[in-house]
């Protein structure tokens, strides 16, 4: 399995959300973050909530199959692209195993 982050400018999200639901990924994470990456927009300015500069982002998280990671991420990149600078990041990583908190059920077995 795959853990999937991307932190997507707010105006972008729900173009986001939306193309990752057609296409299958109706589980996410969402949420609000700041960044502090290389892209400084024209008047960032310290945050009253983290005392740090830069833009507001939006942070989505996902897990799905390795066969299906690569989707995923090409629907993110077609969504949250724009034509300005700064359109955010994606990480991946892998998934050891996850569980159900209600069973105790390991999902790796969704991954054979």
């Amino acid at each position: 399995m795959k853990e999937i982050k991307a932190f997507i400018k707010p105006n972008r999200i729900q173009r986001v959300i939306e193309a990752l639901s057609d296409n299958g990924f109706k589980s996410m994470t969402l949420s609000q973050a700041e960044g502090t990456g290389a892209f400084k927009s024209k008047g960032a300015r310290p945050s009253l909530d983290f005392h740090v500069t830069d833009s507001p982002v939006v942070k989505l998280e996902l897990v799905c199959q390795n066969e299906e990671a690569q989707a995923a991420i090409e629907t993110i990149i077609a969504n949250a692209k724009t034509d300005g600078p700064g359109d955010g990041i994606i990480y991946i990583a892998n998934i050891e195993d996850a569980f159900q908190i209600k069973t105790g059920e390991s999902l790796k077995r969704f991954n054979s």
